[in-house]
């Protein structure tokens, strides 16, 4: 035998094993519940191997969840962005109307200012002892007299 032979044949050789046991016996085989005893069948002394349940359906529950959430994260956040913009402009409507009551009443305040020249020019003259008519009793109703 050549030396190359020899080596490989060295490395190649099966690891030691205990004296108790030889290493090409195999174990020792038992009958389990349901075996051939009981239905008569010959092939039932060994159970059929479990089949492994397919991760597909965990798969797609996963997914589904994931794109639940998703789908409802941008629902959330376009609302919410919608929300801010016709908030925006719900302000900014505030805003004018605010400016626009402040320039009526600041029209309203000169008016009032220029009621007496207005008047004059018409050819009006303030009242010595104005009159009024009180509308519950239908009398004429002077100033002095309330």
């Amino acid at each position: 035998m050549s030396a190359a032979r020899a080596a490989a044949a060295r490395t190649t050789a099966a690891p030691h094993r205990s004296p108790s046991r030889p290493a090409n016996r195999r174990p020792s085989l038992t009958a389990i519940a349901g075996g051939a005893g009981r239905t008569g069948r010959r092939f039932d002394a060994v159970r059929a191997p479990l089949h492994a349940r397919s991760k597909i359906p965990f798969l797609v529950l996963c997914a589904t969840i994931m794109l639940v959430a998703l789908v409802g994260a941008l629902v959330l956040n376009t609302t919410l962005a919608r929300g801010s913009y016709e908030m925006a402009r719900l302000q900014s409507d505030v805003g004018r109307t605010a400016q626009d009551v402040q320039g009526l009443q600041e029209d309203i305040a000169q008016s009032e200012a220029d009621l007496a020249t207005t008047a004059r020019s018409y050819g009006m003259v303030p009242a010595e002892n104005p009159t009024m008519l009180s509308v519950k009793t239908g009398k004429v109703v002077r100033e002095n007299d309330e």
